[in-house]
């Protein structure tokens, strides 16, 4: 499993999200204190930016349609989205954000 630098722990707002590309796949990293999490950057309903979206609580709400997905399995939590979004493993080193792109288990195995 390989982990890239994505960027710093302080670019991502705490309760918030911010949008990278990790070899060409935008990734939506978003951050609870000191915890960040990954998901495919791809909404599975409409196919726009989640990281366009807001965090609330333990899900991230894709600004178009309102589908929100559990940050921690990808999985939807309300309609109109029904198939999950891939989520990514993420490690901390300091202040650096390290994702690798192999596909968790709780996510759909899309990569």
């Amino acid at each position: 499993m390989t982990f890239q630098k994505v960027c710093s722990l302080s670019d991502i707002p705490d309760g918030g999200v911010t949008g990278v590309e990790v070899e060409g796949k935008p990734v939506a990293l978003v951050r609870k204190s000191d915890e960040v999490f990954a998901l495919h950057d791809v909404c599975s309903h409409a196919e726009v930016r989640l990281s366009e979206g807001d965090v609330y609580d333990d899900t991230l709400e894709c600004w178009l349609h309102g589908s929100c997905f559990d940050v921690r399995t990808g999985k939807p939590t309300g309609p109109p989205a029904t198939r999950p979004v891939p989520v990514y493993r993420v490690k901390l080193d300091g202040d650096d954000v390290l994702v690798s792109l192999d596909s968790t288990d709780n996510a759909n195995g899309e990569s």
